[in-house]
């Protein structure tokens, strides 16, 4: 009989979800952890919508069991994971035996059910007392990064195989320490550059880690890259600034272990060159085993000529503006453009076309109504669809992508956005923390059980 799928994926694809710690657990006063930077935020009048905090999240920390099921049912293979710092080094200190038995029992419930596992050891939750001694602003946070991962992988290492150092660094440094809309909510250009260089430092001071504790292991970084778009041009060199902000000056390091040049020179106002040390880019471009890729959207980009007054992520390209193009957009207004990640993996594929590379994020936000027991979201099973084709596009025509993580699992804490928006396969009532599994849930494990799309 022939068979009903279209477009197959190559053997040993991985199909997984994704969540964040911070996001999903709850609990957030358990087992000692303490606090980190996102609690603090959570305090601050204003600066999540509704006043949401981390709590409850997904209450993933007690339902983590029920959550398994939950992804062994759907037929995942892989779910990538966040370890929380402040519950396996409470404030940047001693190692906390009780966090890392949480996550042991989560790994050990995952590989019972035959889930691979794949741990991102920073998803943005720093702890806030390392923010009070300068965050990342301060080098000496990327030696306490190390240690962390040294206590991750002396409990773990032993089952997990799968490594990421950081997700997103440009979040981290651009939103936490320029726009000042994520923690720890400061809006200084300098300490913005401060924190990209220890960042990166920290990702390969994690890898040397790794190395050394699992040396079988597969390690890599997960940076959000963005197919940076011209809209005329004369566009043309605002458009080679916001990709030197968004994409080259974390791709460049690990690709080919070099700072672009323009950046620095674009960054030299701001002292970036400054907090390099001798030694620093051999070990930040250590050799990763994959690259991590979340892709949402590309950036479409004009000059207008005239700085934005007040805080920007955008620092050495003050004049950037953003049109919109009248594109179907997702709740979270980001532009749909699936087409995006096809030429975003062709261009790393001409950059490196030895690196294998994981899809680690991809999914949208949509106005999810639940009815009875059912969650209708064709809109996000149309996105969902679209990027998977894309994926395959480019798999097609010689990129060497293995896997494909949908964000998110759950509907969970969005950052700044609080409990507002929805991402999740699964929805969550949060008064009840009752799981639905949405059509897209349904459909993803349809794609799953292809193993293609029909």
């Amino acid at each position: 009989m022939q068979s009903s799928v279209g477009l197959s994926f190559p053997p040993g694809f991985q199909w997984g979800a994704a969540t964040a710690a911070f996001q999903v657990e709850g609990s957030v006063d358990a087992d000692g952890r303490t606090d980190s930077i996102w609690d603090t935020l959570c305090r601050v009048p204003g600066a999540v919508v509704n006043g949401d905090t981390g709590e409850p999240g997904a209450d993933h920390y007690r339902r983590y069991r029920s959550d398994v099921d939950l992804m062994k049912a759907l037929g995942l293979n892989a779910y990538r994971l966040s370890t929380a710092w402040p519950r396996v080094r409470p404030d940047g200190g001693a190692e906390n035996a009780r966090g890392l038995d949480f996550y042991e029992r989560l790994v050990d419930s995952l590989l019972d059910s035959g889930i691979t596992p794949w741990i991102t050891l920073y998803h943005w939750d720093l702890p806030q007392a390392l923010e009070d001694k300068g965050g990342w602003t301060n080098r000496d946070t990327a030696y306490r990064f190390a240690e962390y991962t040294a206590s991750v992988l002396e409990r773990l290492g032993d089952r997990v195989h799968n490594w990421i150092t950081l997700n997103e660094p440009w979040c981290s440094a651009f939103l936490g320490y320029a726009l000042g809309k994520h923690a720890p909510a400061r809006t200084e250009p300098r300490a913005t550059v401060a924190a990209v260089h220890h960042l990166m430092l920290a990702h390969g001071l994690a890898m040397d880690v790794i190395r050394s504790a699992a040396a079988q292991a597969q390690a890599g970084i997960t940076l959000n890259l963005f197919p940076v778009v011209p809209v005329e041009a004369k566009d043309s060199d605002i458009a080679r600034r916001v990709d030197g902000l968004q994409n080259r000056v974390f791709l460049d390091p690990v690709l080919h272990g070099r700072y672009p040049a323009d950046v620095l020179e674009d960054l030299a106002p701001y002292g970036f060159a400054d907090h390099i040390a001798d030694g620093d880019l051999a070990v930040i471009g250590r050799p990763v085993d994959f690259l991590g890729v979340n892709y949402y959207r590309d950036i479409y980009v004009t000059d207008s000529g005239v700085p934005v007054t007040g805080p920007t992520e955008w620092i050495g390209a003050e004049t950037a503006r953003f049109p919109a193009r009248g594109l179907p957009r997702t709740d979270m207004g980001w532009e749909v453009v699936p087409g995006g990640l096809t030429d975003l993996l062709m261009s790393l594929h001409q950059q490196r076309s030895d690196l294998p590379i994981y899809i680690t994020e991809n999914g949208a936000a949509y106005v999810d109504e639940l009815i009875g027991d059912q969650v209708e979201d064709s809109d996000r099973v149309e996105f969902l669809d679209s990027h998977l084709r894309a994926v395959h596009a480019a798999i097609a025509q010689g990129v060497d992508v293995r896997g494909y993580f949908c964000w998110s699992l759950l509907d969970n804490f969005e950052w700044a956005e609080g409990y507002a928006k929805r991402f999740g396969i699964v929805h969550v009532d949060y008064p009840t923390q009752r799981r639905t599994p949405k059509s897209s849930a349904r459909w993803y494990a349809q794609v799953i059980a292809d193993h293609g799309l029909r």
